[in-house]
């Protein structure tokens, strides 16, 4: 049996990694007031098809949809904020705060192209702060993504930030767009031109050299923003300023999902080729009301693991080393295993990490996988400790033995503790 195409398991020798990411996103989002929220990993498809748009390359090509046994129409979540928001309304969290600042971790799916930092089960971390249309909570959750990138120690990114304004004024400016892109139809790229009618926006997004070239004197979206759109966009890059976050607008920066309204923003690499988005989020204040909820603005943001993990790997491994045990146990004789469990539980209740050889090898073998392990010390039980109420502790960094009396049993625990 072979791993899926486009999916990866996630080994003892990489999870290490993944617990510190999710123990410095949980400690930070437990600070700014942010509260843990798990949606199931299958929807009806209705909701991805209301929130991200008809247009978009998600709902037509890389959804992962099936008929179950109800004749119902199912999708693995292709993406966090449809499934939170649908969340919301059907538990009417807005009925408990004004304001929910919600934050999640799991598995997404999106039949795509595998490459690196694109698998077609990945995995996003986000969050999304609901209720508030202040330009602050664009900037807070900017703040907050921001922290959490330079507590990971990835600092070689850039943040781009744009307002795309409300649906009217983007109507407006498509209408323009579409009709100057006519004039250059047949040099644009297959992909773009697929989307010239569907979703014009994200031919902005092309990648190709000759549709770069024909867009660069097209309009611009900024110039058909209101008063009120340019006012929000200018308070939340003057919070970012006074924060000292360091950003470009790039008023070609349009997301992918249709629910955006005003801010959008992307967090970006140069270490990942054209896979270099690591971050992406903005606003979206008509979202919930679509879905059949009340008229709740939100803002948020998600960034995808995978692709994290691969601009900070070697920062966190040296940094953070997968914790080995403090205490490798060896057992040598006839009547030591039921005296080994007391031990186990000791250490427990200690909170000190161990290993327990379950081979029956010889003593000089045991020792030898316990400097394999890179274990700190070697608690032995043979027959001769059995018989005199005491256990021995050899530091494996220097040899030393020492023999420790059952009775008096905090030197032993408190000789472990101290061990380098």
């Amino acid at each position: 049996m072979q791993l899926l195409r486009g999916t990866k398991d996630i080994l003892p020798d990489e999870i290490f990694l993944w617990q510190h990411i999710e123990k410095t996103a949980s400690q930070i989002m437990k600070l700014a007031n942010y509260h843990e929220i798990r949606t199931p990993i299958i929807e009806s498809t209705s909701l991805f098809k209301r929130s991200i748009g008809n247009g978009t390359d998600i709902v037509n090509k890389e959804m992962y949809n099936f008929i179950d046994q109800g004749s119902r129409e199912i999708t693995l979540r292709p993406e966090g904020t449809a499934s939170i928001a649908r969340a919301f309304i059907n538990n009417k969290l807005y009925t408990h705060t004004t304001t929910n600042r919600l934050w999640y971790l799991g598995p997404m799916f999106r039949y795509e192209r595998p490459q690196q930092g694109r698998q077609r089960q990945f995995h996003q971390l986000g969050l999304e702060c609901i209720g508030s249309l202040n330009p602050m909570a664009d900037a807070e959750v900017i703040r907050i993504a921001h922290k959490l990138l330079n507590e990971l120690e990835c600092s070689n990114y850039n943040m781009e930030i744009n307002s795309i304004g409300q649906l009217e004024e983007r109507h407006k400016y498509k209408q323009s767009f579409v009709e100057y892109l006519e004039r250059y139809v047949n040099d644009l790229d297959n992909n773009s031109k697929n989307k010239l009618y569907t979703n014009p926006l994200k031919i902005l997004d092309s990648k190709d050299t000759k549709t770069q070239e024909i867009i660069y004197d097209a309009p611009c979206l900024h110039d058909y923003l209101n008063i009120k759109s340019k006012k929000h966009f200018d308070k939340v890059c003057e919070y970012l300023e006074f924060l000292n976050i360091q950003y470009n607008i790039n008023k070609q920066l349009v997301r992918g999902l249709d629910y955006y309204n005003y801010t959008a923003f992307e967090i970006k690499t140069k270490l990942l080729g054209t896979q270099d988005t690591i971050c992406g989020g903005g606003r979206y204040d008509s979202l919930i009301q679509e879905l059949g909820g009340p008229n709740i603005p939100a803002v948020g943001w998600a960034i995808g693991m995978e692709r994290l993990l691969l601009t900070i790997k070697n920062q966190l491994n040296e940094k953070i080393h997968n914790k080995k045990p403090i205490v490798y146990l060896a057992v040598n004789g006839q009547n030591t295993e039921k005296e080994i469990f007391n031990i186990i539980q000791l250490l427990e209740q200690k909170d000190i990490s161990y290993h327990l050889d379950l081979d029956t090898n010889s003593l000089q073998k045991q020792l030898k996988k316990a400097n394999k392990q890179k274990a700190k010390a070697c608690l032995i039980i043979r027959d001769y400790e059995i018989k005199n109420n005491c256990v021995t502790v050899k530091k494996l960094s220097t040899s030393e033995q020492e023999q420790f009396s059952m009775i008096n049993i905090h030197d032993l625990i408190k000789t472990l503790k101290t061990i380098n």
